[in-house]
């Protein structure tokens, strides 16, 4: 039955995609997403549009013209589709076509996980193609960990703030490449965070 399936695959690990979803990628006629999604799931052997940053709107559109001939599409969302990822660009496209939404486990749940911090207890904040506001400033003194999913890197976040008058010595934590064999996690004071290399592959938690 044609249909588009928005699968998050979770953080980026094997190991975090559920049964379902990699039930539903395995066997869709074709598979959309990042080169790093596709590669997760080397049994399909359904034609493989690769996404990026440059051609998604064009790409979402093609998927969505396979629905609509009578094709089932799986569209790979890292994390979880409902955070940071392609529901909602694809909302905006969809048109009448039957979709079905497939939750994964985000790198916030994961951080969360990590850090023994209870995730209904914090500040959730994503600057995915945002940038950085001074929205951010109001959440920093109500007694909760703010947890942030960061636009690029890590060092732009601390710089901002402590130019916002933050304190220099403040604790963060900084979760890189969760999931992955080289996964790191420290954590430091503000300061530090513009000492150290970083990925664009991170969470922030500003403690």
């Amino acid at each position: 039955m044609s249909k588009l399936y928005i699968i998050g695959i979770g953080p980026g690990s094997k190991e975090y995609i559920t049964l379902k979803a990699q039930k539903i990628a395995d066997s869709s006629e074709v598979l959309v997403g990042s080169k790093r999604a596709l590669d997760l799931f080397p049994e399909n052997e359904g034609e493989k549009l690769e996404l990026d940053a440059q051609n998604m709107e064009k790409i979402l559109k093609l998927s969505i013209s396979y629905v609509s001939s009578g094709k089932s599409v799986a569209l790979l969302s890292t994390g979880d589709p409902g955070f940071s990822g392609v529901l909602r660009p694809i909302s905006k496209l969809k048109d009448d076509i039957e979709l079905e939404v497939i939750p994964g486990i985000s790198s916030i749940q994961l951080c969360a996980a990590k850090l023994q911090i209870p995730w209904d207890y914090a500040d959730l904040v994503t600057l995915h193609g945002k940038g950085i506001t001074t929205d951010i400033m109001g959440l920093l003194e109500n007694g909760k960990p703010t947890i942030i999913l960061p636009n690029f890197k890590v060092n732009e976040i601390a710089r901002f703030l402590m130019d916002k008058g933050v304190d220099s010595g403040r604790e963060v934590a900084i979760c890189e490449k969760l999931s992955y064999p080289d996964e790191r996690i420290v954590k430091i004071a503000l300061e530090d965070v513009l000492k150290e290399e970083f990925s664009y592959m991170c969470v922030m938690v500003i403690f």
